[in-house]
């Protein structure tokens, strides 16, 4: 790997932290490893890493605080991060049965999360995949987007399934352009209600649901390409 990803591992169980360490390194990233939330925050608004693989109990500061403070800034809203500090990727790490914790996760801007126990393999692919939607979303400003002969015209509002023009309503045009532009990204339906309102639509969380179930109809044979994340949100299938 020639040009070497620096990756953030913040994990207070020392021999998680040294297992997850020797796998990245082993794949070729430079890995820094921290055992507490404000050594955590510290080193990412010092050292800016490519990503930030950050566990939910930490001593001190926790988990959901580190990545907040990231992503938000103090709460202020005068006090914002910058956008290469809070465009860090974060993939929270997890036990089973904190399901809320994760959906509060991705709400505040995480971009992935992995169970624990994981094994080091899967742990690799969600790294892999984060980084690069993460490289691919920072170049993206397309006007367009072809998935498979499904066009989307950002700049038209315009869909397309084979060079069949498909109607849809300006609400639905925005979740799919903003899962699709996505792929493989879960997102709650709080994130999918924030990222559409800049456009003045009037959603609501759960009309979100309402607003997919028309949407996969419209879409047809493609319908499946939305997913549903039991618990947590949609995506649009990698």
């Amino acid at each position: 790997m020639s040009d070497k990803k620096t990756i953030l591992v913040v994990e207070d169980e020392e021999d998680l932290r040294d297992i997850v360490i020797y796998n990245l390194e082993r794949e070729g990233y430079k890995t820094i490893g921290v055992e507490s939330g404000e050594e955590g925050l510290d080193c990412a608004i010092a050292l800016r890493p490519d990503l930030i693989i950050l566990d939910l109990m930490l001593p001190g500061m926790n988990g959901m605080d580190v990545c907040r403070k990231l992503k938000q800034g103090d709460g202020s809203e005068n006090l914002k991060q910058p956008d290469d500090i809070k465009n860090i990727p974060i993939i929270m790490a997890s036990a089973k049965g904190e399901e809320a914790d994760i959906v509060s996760g991705l709400e505040l801007g995480a971009d992935d999360y992995v169970t624990k126990p994981f094994s080091p393999r899967i742990l690799l692919a969600r790294v892999r995949s984060v980084l690069r939607r993460s490289q691919q979303d920072s170049k993206q400003e397309a006007s367009s987007l072809n998935i498979d002969g499904m066009e989307i015209d950002t700049r038209k509002f315009k869909l397309k399934i084979n060079d069949a023009t498909v109607d849809l309503t300006k609400s639905e045009f925005g979740i799919l352009n903003f899962l699709a532009s996505h792929r493989g990204w879960v997102f709650t339906r709080y994130q999918i209600v924030d990222a559409i309102r800049g456009e003045k639509y009037v959603v609501t969380e759960r009309a979100i649901d309402v607003q997919i179930a028309g949407l996969r109809k419209k879409l047809g044979d493609y319908g499946d390409l939305i997913e549903t994340v039991r618990g947590v949100g949609y995506r649009f299938r990698e």
